[in-house]
């Protein structure tokens, strides 16, 4: 058996998909999956176990075997919580092997075996019947397919699907409804996560503007959503313009359709301004009364934010408009959420469409390239103006009238401002095609067409003729990172200070050979110790440092201010430091670091003192 793996640049956020073959350690993929953050979120764990006891009640009470579909099974906790509950029988499908292969093993390590047969096949390869994976329909559906957008992992065609080919009539459905809600905000650091926004760069001939192509402007962007911790976010960085909408709703116990559709919900402005954001979130309610109720809402939104429970694998959405529209407060508009199968995205009218029947079904499409060059912390990025201020003080220490700048960097501005800052020639690198254009339609807007060359070839593939035998004086490379996890989503605390690992220096050749580090980390606070953190920090100049990690020393109690716009590479430790336990002086953290430079791949090992265990 094959699969792709996703592999991630946390720098650029762009994603690689690698074929594994059969020798691969998938049990990898499944441990930094969200596998485990499920598991351990107690709050949906006891609601479906209560949603599920109460359908096989309701089932039971009407003089029926239970018998249960579970689609996606995973580890097969739900159907082990449906045979605790008293149901008769479990059918547990799950397409994954190696996540089937384990939930065999769970289910029979658990005593479950005479009760739950696994199946190993998507839900709609299932057959019924005599000779089939299921002897009769089931009457009990049980599911957890949904991610942050609730229907993003086909939901829709599977529930669709699933009733119209292995459920009874009139069955129970554990959850029974889930119902999607939003918010219209503005918001210009949000914003700046869509838009490319004008950037100001000081020279010696005065300010010049960097100003973002027309077609960039009009462009609706990406449909994909942008999940992220709302409950992270200050909010002192948007301004409500409605009330919470509810928008759509789905009950699973009935017939599903995955056909295009569209809400709209009337609001009048809470606020005048300019509506640039739709920020959204589901709950799921495990019983036909809505007594069992699990919500994604966020602390504002929430009935008591007092019992937020943390979780990774459901988080808020967040959606951009088309194009910001003014509001006016009181002046009645219509939010509308479209969806399809297997996507959600949202527009503004001024009237409702049933009203006048205008709807736009089709998702927004990017035409502009930069929205599937530049992932959403990438636009912040570029757009953050001091990030580009730093920028520009170092080149102005190293660039001379005569110097020759190449820029090695896939969508980056760098080459601009050398060119502001009075580099004689400038060459920039664009690996790809979709840079290679994004970058012209830029440069056209400018009137640096003719300033700036592109070279459209991999950086290692370069050669003196394509810089016409000129040296260059500016080389900046991106590296890859495993584990990224934006951590300024994540409350956490460091444990000891700040560390340097590696350095690199790249004015020298890249050396050949993997580069090694060893030592310790003593930590200096008490608490849990889940495992360590690595970022950059790119030395501009001997005075100016850009981090990709920690924006200022941690705290006394050792909260951390992370950058908003990178993600960090996190390395989990298998055991952690108890609690309880008062450190009885500095415990340290012994570790070793091995970076490989032409593939960019990092490893680290970590030996743990006596009382954290020894994990790696």
């Amino acid at each position: 058996m094959k699969i792709f793996c996703g592999r991630a640049n946390p720098t650029t956020g762009s994603v690689e998909w690698l074929e594994e073959d059969e020798h691969y350690d998938y049990h990898q993929e499944i441990a930094r999956s969200s596998y485990a953050d499920m598991l351990h979120d107690k709050d949906r764990n006891i609601k479906y176990y209560q949603g599920i006891r109460a359908a096989v009640s309701r089932v039971k009470d009407r003089g029926q075997k239970a018998l249960v579909l579970d689609i996606g099974t995973g580890t097969g906790l739900l159907s082990m919580m449906a045979v605790t509950a008293g149901a008769d029988f479990c059918y547990a499908i799950e397409v994954f092997k190696p996540m089937a292969d384990a939930a065999v093993k769970i289910v029979e390590k658990n005593g479950f075996s005479d009760k739950i047969k696994v199946i190993n096949k998507h839900s709609t390869e299932v057959t019924v019947g005599p000779d089939g994976d299921m002897p009769c329909r089931a009457n009990i559906l049980i599911t957890e397919l949904f991610d942050t957008e609730l229907i993003g992992e086909g939901a829709l065609p599977s529930y669709e699907h699933a009733h119209r080919h292995l459920m009874q009539e009139d069955c129970e459905a554990v959850p029974h409804r889930a119902t999607v809600y939003a918010q219209l905000v503005e918001s210009r650091r949000m914003w700046s996560w869509n838009k490319l926004f004008p950037i100001r760069v000081q020279t010696s001939l005065g300010e010049q503007v960097i100003v973002p192509p027309s077609e960039l402007e009009r462009c609706p962007g990406a449909p994909s959503v942008y999940d992220i911790q709302l409950n992270q976010v200050s909010p002192t960085d948007f301004t409500a313009l409605s009330d919470v909408l509810p928008m759509f709703s789905v009950d699973f116990s009935k017939q599903v359709s995955s056909s295009a559709a569209c809400y709209g919900r009337q609001f009048e402005p809470l606020a005048s301004g300019q509506a640039q954001v739709v920020l959204s979130w589901w709950d799921i309610e495990m019983d036909p009364e809505g007594k069992i109720k699990c919500t994604m809402a966020p602390f504002w939104a929430h009935t008591d934010p007092q019992e937020l429970q943390w979780r990774d694998h459901w988080m808020q959405c967040v959606y951009f408009l088309p194009q910001e529209e003014p509001v006016v407060q009181g002046s009645a508009l219509c939010l509308v959420a479209h969806h399809d199968d297997y996507c959600v995205w949202y527009s503004l009218q001024r009237t409702s469409p049933q009203k006048n029947g205008r709807i736009h079904p089709a998702r927004p499409v990017c035409d502009c390239q930069a929205h599937l060059l530049w992932n959403r912390p990438r636009f912040g990025e570029i757009n953050d103006q001091h990030r580009t201020d730093q920028y520009a003080q170092a080149l102005r220490t190293v660039l001379k009238p005569d110097s020759v700048c190449l820029c090695v960097s896939d969508g980056s501005l760098l080459s601009m401002l050398a060119h502001y800052l009075g580099a004689e020639q400038v060459l920039t690198i664009e690996s790809s095609a979709a840079s290679h254009r994004l970058m012209k339609k830029i440069f056209k807007a400018n009137h640096l067409e003719d300033k700036i060359n592109v070279i459209e070839k991999r950086p290692e593939l370069l050669t003196s003729a394509d810089l016409e035998g000129k040296k260059h004086a500016l080389d900046f490379r991106e590296s890859k990172e495993a584990e990224p996890h934006p951590l300024w989503e994540y409350p956490c605390r460091s444990l000891s200070e700040p560390q340097q690992i590696l350095t690199f220096d790249f004015r020298q050749p890249v050396p050949p050979q993997s580069v090694c580090a060893e030592g310790s980390i003593e930590l200096r606070r008490p608490g849990r110790s889940h495992g360590a953190v690595l970022w950059m920090e790119y030395h501009l100049t001997p005075d100016s440092t850009i981090s990709t990690g920690l924006l200022k020393p941690a705290e006394d109690k050792g909260y951390c201010c992370w950058n908003p716009h990178c993600k960090q590479a996190v390395y989990f430790f298998s055991t952690m430091l108890d609690p309880r336990a008062p450190l009885g002086g500095p415990q340290t953290v012994s570790y070793t670091v091995e970076f490989q430079p032409l593939t960019g791949d990092v490893t680290m090992d970590f030996t743990l003192s006596d009382s954290l265990s020894d994990g790696r």
